[in-house]
């Protein structure tokens, strides 16, 4: 692949000829994947509804009100372009366009075929290295084949707005919405995970993502502090907080930054991505063979162990309650007020915790 001397990588890195999406998907975005997969002829419909979408749309507003990333325009953001897809060895690049807003954003889209978009707010905002990760992000967007699925999401929020004054047929359409916005912020994650196959620099991701929380103040912040936030923010308060955790991120498609950074450490540090990059991962013409049941197997086992080893109130009510709690009401009103299982009277609770004062 020809690339720009000028712009070329500092560095060596790893290439993965013929991965799979399925080596850096988060397990309840790969069952999904794998699922929708399996639906004999379920891209061939929404492609042919294409031209109900807003895609060819979107298409012409790009080529006539935003600059195409190539050779001669935003050369570097094409040479990271083409790094990042031999990296992933997807054969056909992607085009890309950069786009005038002041957010830092960036986005796949397409059903035909995928279009990755980044705003001037966001290639003004991060280095090299941290644009590196984010091209790489979108690049496993478009293996994953999630453009379509994007494309999905953003035809039916349009849609549950046309019909907001139709009785019932709102709700319909919005629970739909919810439960592929929630899958959507699980892909976010997978391409996390991309981008860092792609960037190959841990650093890289987390400063990106600091930015994205915080703005260009690079030198006010500190990766260990922002990765602690994310534990208090997954481990503190009580049942109330938890609750309030989910109304927070319902509306949201991608998951909060803080979450994503402590979620990329994690996998950065596991034996899956160190299997990847020791050159043992799935690979792309397996992917025929994969089993739903599998998959779903393995969403169900990580959810599981999620349970498990959160921090979190709620889940810790839900370990209990599975664990054949007795106390049902005084577990709930300890999960609720931040409770230690302790009276009211201050004497010690059934396992012997003194009550609050």
């Amino acid at each position: 692949m020809t690339e720009n001397t000028e712009h070329a990588p500092g560095r060596h890195r790893r290439r993965f000829p013929g991965i799979s999406s399925r080596a850096y998907e988060h397990p309840a975005d790969r069952s999904a994947l794998v699922a929708l997969r399996k639906l004999s002829g379920f891209d061939t419909v929404f492609k042919t509804l294409s031209g109900l979408l807003p895609e060819r749309s979107l298409r012409l507003l790009f080529l006539s009100d935003s600059v195409r990333v190539g050779e001669r325009q935003f050369t570097h953001l094409h040479t990271m372009l083409l790094d990042a897809c031999y990296i992933l060895d997807l054969e056909k690049v992607p085009p890309m366009y950069v786009t005038q807003d002041p957010q830092p954003t960036a986005m796949c889209i397409g059903l035909d075929e995928p279009v990755i978009v980044v705003s001037t707010g966001l290639v003004e905002l991060l280095d090299e290295e941290e644009m590196r990760a984010v091209i790489g992000h979108e690049v496993g967007h478009a293996l994953s084949g999630h453009a379509v699925y994007r494309t999905i999401l953003l035809f039916l929020t349009t849609i549950a707005v046309k019909v907001a004054w139709i009785p019932l047929g709102n709700v319909a359409v919005m629970a739909l919405v919810a439960a592929l916005r929630e899958w959507f912020r699980k892909s976010e994650l997978s391409a996390d995970r991309a981008g860092l196959l792609v960037g190959q620099d841990l650093q890289a991701s987390m400063r990106g993502l600091m930015k994205i929380a915080g703005g260009n103040h690079l030198h006010e912040m500190n990766v260990d502090a922002f990765l602690e936030q994310a534990e208090e923010y997954e481990a503190g308060g009580d049942l109330r907080d938890s609750v309030l955790k989910i109304l927070n991120l319902l509306p949201r498609s991608h998951p909060f930054t803080t979450v994503r950074a402590a979620e990329l450490k994690r996998w950065a540090e596991s034996r899956d991505h160190q299997r990847i990059m020791d050159g043992h991962y799935p690979r792309r013409d397996e992917d025929r063979d994969t089993s739903v049941g599998d998959s779903f197997r393995e969403h169900a086992n990580h959810y599981a162990d999620s349970v498990r080893t959160s921090k979190d109130p709620l889940m810790g009510l839900v370990r209990d309650l599975a664990d054949g709690a007795g106390d049902l009401g005084g577990k709930l009103r300890d999960a609720f007020t931040g409770g230690s299982g302790g009276r009211q009277d201050g004497t010690p609770g059934p396992e012997g915790t003194p009550g609050a004062s």
